[in-house]
């Protein structure tokens, strides 16, 4: 399903995803199955969405961000791929920010570039993070700090 009011240009777009209205895709970007894109986002080229991801609104993907399956990032996460931004002024490559399975980012929370979100991490509402976070780690504030680990699922 892909609202009538949204901008999508790619074609790579995995079964039972939903885009709702006033989002933007852009033509690179890969969405896997079952995810869904509320409304007001924007996804660049470079990005790459798992399965079963759930993109809430006001929030934007930029180039360089690889999301894993059954990851949840909550309303106006804010990305950054640039250490040093200027206006005007472009790295040779942007930063990457990779977000493993099962992680969760709370509401306004802030991801510099470069990090590394573990498998099945928390990442508390309005947390600044800084660093990479360790698998199944809870971190809230600014910045980030871990303040209790989540149990691991016993197979």
């Amino acid at each position: 399903m892909i609202h009538q009011l949204s901008d999508v240009q790619t074609k790579s777009i995995g079964e039972k995803t939903r885009i709702w209205q006033f989002s933007v895709v852009l033509p690179g970007a890969v969405l896997g199955k079952n995810c869904n894109i509320c409304a007001h986002t924007l996804i660049e080229n470079d990005v790459i969405i798992g399965d079963n991801v759930t993109v809430k609104s006001g929030v934007y993907l930029w180039d360089g961000i690889r999301i894993e399956d059954n990851v949840f990032i909550g309303p106006c996460v804010a990305f950054t791929n640039d250490k040093y931004p200027r206006s005007k002024h472009f790295p040779e490559e942007f930063s990457k920010i990779l977000i493993k399975e099962g992680a969760s980012i709370g509401a306004n929370a802030t991801i510099l570039p470069g990090l590394t979100l573990g498998e099945h991490c928390m990442i508390g509402a309005g947390s600044v993070v800084t660093k990479d976070v360790p698998p199944y780690a809870v971190v809230v504030g600014n910045p980030a700090k871990v303040v209790k680990y989540l149990e691991k699922p016993h197979d």
